[in-house]
């Protein structure tokens, strides 16, 4: 069974067998390429990056508010802690990623860190009581809760998108390349 969002764009089940999780994992990925390729000539094709306001250090506290919106929101139900709890997201969506210039080196690192490591805690907790079938306390407003396997899923994606933002940015701070962390 083929999902979409609605916009109509291909989706994983939001609460599927691994199967339909994975396909459907792919077919959002190959739909993004899809996407972003398409309607271009060859010069767009052979385009190279160009200016971007995206920082590792934005991409820290990003990522460190994606963990806890996906397992203390979605997963547990659970508004996240300090600092999310003081940002006005109406009025500032993008907080995370422009005030991460306002924090030293070492608060981005122990931010996102102590978010991975309260995630893996929750998420070890919940594979124990009740697996990856299990709903999410977040709703939807068409009524359907994510299961933890969707919510692996989806940070995983997160994490793929902008790992690739990674790669760019810090070989054009030092050069440095490669697909493997060392160790």
């Amino acid at each position: 069974m083929t999902y979409s969002d609605e916009q109509g764009r291909p989706e994983p089940p939001v609460a599927g067998d691994e199967t339909a999780t994975l396909l459907g994992s792919l077919e959002r990925q190959r739909a993004y390429l899809a996407w972003k390729c398409g309607g271009l000539d060859a010069a767009g094709l052979q385009a190279t990056v160009g200016a971007s306001s995206v920082t590792l250090g934005g991409l820290l506290k990003h990522l460190a508010a994606v963990e806890d919106h996906h397992f203390f929101r979605k997963l547990l139900g659970r508004e996240p802690g300090p600092p999310w709890d003081k940002v006005d997201w109406d009025a500032d969506p993008d907080w995370e990623w422009h005030s991460a210039a306002e924090d030293t080196p070492e608060q981005l690192l122990t931010l996102w860190q102590d978010a991975v490591a309260r995630s893996r805690s929750v998420v070890t907790e919940a594979l124990a009581d009740g697996g990856l079938d299990q709903l999410g306390r977040f709703t939807s407003p068409d009524g359907r809760s994510p299961s933890l396997r969707r919510l692996l899923i989806d940070l995983i994606e997160e994490y793929a998108r902008h790992v690739g933002h990674a790669d760019l940015i810090r070989e054009s701070v030092d050069g440095l390349v490669g697909e493997d962390p060392p160790g």
